[in-house]
């Protein structure tokens, strides 16, 4: 697999990596050993890179990967998790003494000395641009707790604020081709400043697998039911922000350009991977057949200019007026 660098952690990952949200809740049950499953097959087809969570499944995504780790000595994987959602969220929150205690916890579920990467996980937006927060997480750094640090965001006014940051490993952001908004400044800002983009929620939810359609049901605990109009988190981590009706429409324009050889949800991964500035994209899976699926996109020939542009040209005239200026 195409290797990419994150130059403030000193380390190459694989361009397509896995999202473990779904291992631990919120996107219906995934058993422990198609957990285990789905973590084996993707880093057998080459993935290096496994995001989770402390608050997904209140950590039974990470616990899962802690014992996968284990049971793969030597596997020269990059972990990256991310803290501060299981708390109110208050800037006031995200103080030294909280730091010390998720990292530890997340340590402890992972089974690691050293934290590869954490991410602040979608914190407030006043947390971006106080001093003391990020004082706290060099002090990490140096205590050895962590190795580096990032920031996941909802919009691009908080990346852009982060990329500014010098201790700034990376930024995780929603990235696809019904979310094209990061491509104008973030994606620039990050490539100049050295700050890898970990591109979240690549398949908008699932609506760019070109599985579903209007007579999809999804189970009562999966998010794509209970948070299409934000009613736990922010609405845009749920199919991207975009209603689930015009999503529908956008793959049937774009479901012309797949072809034989590849499917929808590869068509959408791979227009993530041409994009320049772009380190790693983290499709989740919901079993190994997936995972294997979502890494062969590494080996896919890029897209061509005529189909990148007409991504482009569905998102100006569907999407762009829905969702553009949001995040």
């Amino acid at each position: 697999m195409e290797q990419r660098s994150f130059d403030r952690l000193s380390r190459q990952v694989g361009v397509v990596g896995l999202g473990a949200w779904q291992l631990g809740a919120d996107w219906g049950q995934v058993g422990e050993d198609e957990a285990l499953a789905i973590l084996a097959t993707a880093v057998d087809s080459g993935v290096t890179f496994l995001d989770t969570a402390d608050v997904y499944g209140d950590g039974r995504s990470e616990q899962l990967i802690g014992r996968f780790l284990r049971e793969r000595p030597g596997h020269g994987l990059t972990v990256a998790t991310k803290m501060g959602r299981r708390v109110a969220q208050t800037p006031e929150a995200y103080t030294l003494d909280n730091f010390r205690a998720w990292t530890d916890r997340s340590r402890a579920n992972l089974g690691v000395d050293t934290l590869d990467l954490v991410q602040l996980h979608c914190p407030p937006t006043p947390v971006f641009t106080d001093d003391r927060v990020f004082d706290a997480l060099d002090t990490l750094v140096q205590e050895q707790r962590i190795a580096g640090y990032g920031v996941s965001v909802e919009t691009c006014d908080q990346a852009l604020t982060a990329i500014a940051r010098p201790g700034m490993a990376s930024v995780q952001i929603i990235l696809n081709a019904v979310r094209l908004k990061p491509l104008e400044r973030v994606l620039p800002a990050a490539a100049s400043a050295g700050v890898g983009i970990i591109a979240r929620v690549p398949l908008a939810s699932g609506l760019l697998s070109g599985r579903y359609d209007e007579h999809t049901t999804f189970a009562v605990d999966d998010h794509r039911n209970y948070n299409r109009h934000g009613e736990s988190f922010d609405v845009g981590e749920t199919f991207s922000g975009v209603d689930y009706d015009l999503g529908l429409e956008v793959v049937r324009r774009l479901a012309p350009l797949v072809g034989p050889d590849r499917t929808m949800a590869q068509f959408a991964l791979r227009w993530i991977i041409d994009q320049p500035g772009v380190t790693v994209v983290i499709p989740g899976a919901r079993n190994p057949q997936q995972a294997r699926g979502n890494a062969s996109v590494a080996a896919l020939p890029p897209l061509t200019d005529a189909e990148r542009d007409t991504v482009r040209g569905v998102y100006d005239e569907l999407v762009r007026p829905r969702v553009h200026d949001r995040w």
